[in-house]
C-alpha cells in the first residue's frame, strides 16, 4: 500500500485550498477571492485500497508583518519538515520568477510536483512557457497543468503522485476523512460568511471561536464569539440594527447545515479584543499555536 504526506504550497490566492477541496470531493477548507484566506493547516485523508495520502492545505506563502502571520508561516515550516512529496501550486498567470524563487526558497528535500493552475484563464501559448519554465527547475520532478476550480481528473492526478510514495501501514482509519474537530470546522465556516459578506479590511482582522458545541437529539447548538479589533469593526459587523449580524448568522447556519447534514441553532456574539494578531495570549486561545 503506498502511504504518504502530500502538503500543497504556494503563494496567496494560487489556488490550494480550490485543489484540496477537488481531491478529497468534500469541502474541508473554506475558500474566497481574497488572498490569505487559510490560516491554519488542514489536513484531508484520502484513502482506497492500494493507497492512503494525507493531503495538507497549507497558508500562502507570505512575509508576515505580525504575530498571526509568524503563526500561519509556522504551519508551512512543519508542513514541509513531514511531507513525502510537494505540490507546488502556481497561478498561471502570476509571476513566475516570483513563483519561482519562493519555491527555491523552501530548500525542498522531498520531491516536488509543481501544478500550475487555472489554465481555464490562459492561452496554450502561456501554458506551454509555464511548463517549460518549471520543468527546468532542479526541485521540480514533474508538472500537472489544471484548473482546480472546473474539476480535474483525480485519477489522472493521484496517479502522478503515486510514483513518489513510499509503501507502508495507514495512519489514520479508512473511514476517516481529517483529523480536524467539527467545532473547528464550523468556525471556518463563519470565517468564510466574513470573507464573502465585508470589505477587505473586516476579514483580515477577525477570528472566530466556537465556545459551544452541542450535539442534541434533533439538532446541533453552537455558540460562537466573533473576535474584532475595534469598536468600529463590531459596529459594521453588527450592522445597523442588527442586519448584518442576523445575515451573517443565516449564511453561516446554512453553510454547517449542508456540511453536517444536520439542523444547528446558531448563536454569534462579537467581542473587541485590540490588537489580537499580535498577542500570543489572544492567539493561543483563538487556536493559533
Amino acid at each position: 500500500m503506498k502511504v504518504g504526506f502530500v502538503n500543497i504550497f504556494g503563494k496567496p490566492n494560487a489556488g490550494k485550498s480550490t485543489l484540496l477541496n477537488a481531491l478529497m470531493e468534500e469541502k474541508l477548507a473554506i475558500v474566497s477571492s481574497k488572498v490569505q484566506t487559510t490560516r491554519h493547516r488542514i489536513k484531508g485523508i484520502l484513502t482506497e485500497k492500494d493507497y492512503q495520502i494525507v493531503f495538507s492545505d497549507t497558508p500562502g506563502i507570505i512575509e508576515p508583518k505580525y504575530k498571526l502571520h509568524e503563526k500561519m508561516m509556522d504551519a508551512v515550516k512543519h508542513s514541509l519538515e513531514d511531507a513525502d512529496v510537494a505540490l507546488l501550486i502556481v497561478d498561471v498567470n502570476e509571476d513566475l520568477v516570483e513563483c519561482d524563487a519562493i519555491f527555491s526558497s523552501l530548500k525542498l528535500k522531498v520531491p516536488a510536483i509543481v501544478v500550475i493552475n487555472k489554465i481555464d484563464r490562459a492561452s496554450q501559448e502561456k501554458i506551454k512557457a509555464a511548463v517549460n519554465f518549471f520543468s527546468d527547475k532542479s526541485y521540480c520532478k514533474k508538472t500537472i497543468t489544471i484548473s482546480a476550480s472546473s474539476g480535474i481528473n483525480k485519477k489522472k492526478f493521484i496517479k502522478e503522485i503515486l510514483d513518489f510514495l513510499p509503501e507502508g501501514e495507514p495512519f489514520f482509519d479508512t473511514d476517516e476523512i481529517t483529523d480536524l474537530q467539527t467545532r473547528f470546522l464550523a468556525a471556518e465556516l463563519i470565517r468564510e460568511k466574513i470573507f464573502e459578506l465585508f470589505g477587505d479590511e473586516i476579514p483580515y482582522q477577525t477570528t472566530v471561536m466556537v465556545n459551544e458545541f452541542k450535539e442534541k437529539t434533533t439538532l446541533i447548538k453552537i455558540s460562537a464569539d466573533i473576535i474584532v479589533q475595534r469598536e468600529s469593526q463590531k459596529a459594521i459587523i453588527l450592522g445597523e440594527g442588527g442586519k448584518m449580524i442576523k445575515k451573517l448568522g443565516t449564511e453561516s447556519r446554512k453553510s454547517i447545515e449542508e456540511f453536517l447534514q444536520q439542523k444547528v441553532f446558531l448563536e454569534l456574539f462579537v467581542k473587541v479584543r485590540e490588537k489580537w494578531r499580535d498577542n500570543d495570549t489572544w492567539l493561543k486561545e483563538y487556536g493559533y499555536h
